[in-house]
């Protein structure tokens, strides 16, 4: 593999930065509140062998799709929701933690669901367990209709959609036959979070974003090491026919398949772990923000690998602040040394 012939640089950088708040992206697919309880531990319970939690200080923050929604919002770009949540409190705090935030929560249809919520307990910047409150079964066709109804007038506005699927009943073939082909009327960036389910109906989307698990679910076997992963890429990107793939490995960073036919591995650039939730969350909010605003896919994958390497620093699910993604790449000694391979005989676009 050869290096490619250009690189990230700060200036780059700040002319991405410049153009997030006049960009608008639009976030379709399961919305969630993350609960967070926090605590200290001191000693195990006499009646299970499970530590006893002293709880100090419980909190609330919009989560799944809306927390992808909330990194762009984080860094500055303009942000509108579709989705659904309960007529219970939890769906009066998403809608509340949103719109606080400055995310247009219009387009959030309540059903008699209820909202979707993953509580942590976490204690010495550790997570102890989670819990999830879900009812994850397919919408009713009138909830769809209903849907539809609101993400029609807001893809004409939009600059880039992103589709969250959480595998929760949002994600629909019934949506997705018609928000892609009329996002793709627009000439609209769209970009996906996939889901096995429906990894299939992401036919000539922008990009997708699985993780190593995923892609591999998607070829049906286990992606051991990088000529699994390239292979498995490759053949993502054959059958969906989409401009550009980013599978996210973990530790190992992230690997872009363009349909131009080069190939990049991306290495991580996390200084220390301390959780991992909502990492891809990140990493596909910050990749669209980018691309909206005209960065080509390679430096979009790069400042976005810097931003999950931010938010993974981090306890509990984060963003993170211009600010901070600026400091991060302008303070890393070397940028990192992303290794790509062109394929002439890739179809162009």
């Amino acid at each position: 593999m050869s290096k490619p012939p250009f690189s990230l640089n700060i200036k780059t950088v700040d002319q991405l930065l410049s153009r997030f708040e006049k960009t608008q992206v639009l976030v379709i697919g399961d919305m969630m509140l993350d609960e967070f309880v926090w605590g200290k531990v001191s000693r195990i319970s006499p009646e299970a062998p499970v530590p006893i939690v002293w709880v100090q200080s419980e909190s609330t923050m919009p989560g799944g799709a809306a927390n992808v929604a909330n990194n762009i919002r984080a860094l500055g770009g303009q942000v509108c929701v579709v989705g659904v949540t309960g007529t219970d409190r939890y769906g009066d705090l998403l809608i509340g933690g949103l719109t606080s935030r400055g995310i247009d929560a219009s387009g959030l249809i309540r059903t008699d669901r209820p909202t979707t919520v993953k509580t942590r307990v976490i204690a010495s910047h550790q997570q102890i367990v989670r819990v999830d409150r879900e009812r994850p079964e397919a919408l009713a066709p009138h909830v769809v209709e209903r849907l539809l109804d609101a993400i029609r007038p807001r893809i004409e506005e939009a600059d880039a959609i992103i589709l969250e699927d959480y595998n929760k009943g949002v994600i629909s073939k019934a949506l997705l036959a018609a928000v892609i082909p009329l996002a793709r009327k627009h000439k609209k960036i769209i970009t996906v979070d996939p889901k096995q389910e429906h990894f299939k109906l992401y036919r000539r989307v922008t990009c997708l974003t699985p993780n190593r698990m995923e892609a591999g679910q998607a070829v049906g076997r286990e992606l051991k090491d990088q000529k699994d992963v390239e292979r498995a890429g490759e053949e993502i990107m054959k059958r969906l026919d989409c401009e550009s793939l980013l599978i996210t490995l973990g530790e190992d960073g992230l690997y872009l398949f363009e349909a131009s036919g080069r190939r990049t591995l991306i290495p991580t650039v996390a200084q220390a772990v301390f959780d991992v939730a909502g990492a891809g969350d990140t990493v596909i909010g910050v990749y669209t923000l980018a691309l909206a605003c005209g960065a080509s896919k390679l430096h979009a994958a790069q400042v976005a690998n810097f931003a999950a390497g931010v938010v993974v620093g981090k306890v509990g699910v984060a963003t993170l602040s211009p600010e901070e993604l600026r400091a991060r790449i302008q303070g890393a000694e070397k940028l990192p040394q992303a290794s790509s391979s062109p394929r002439h005989s890739a179809k162009k676009r």
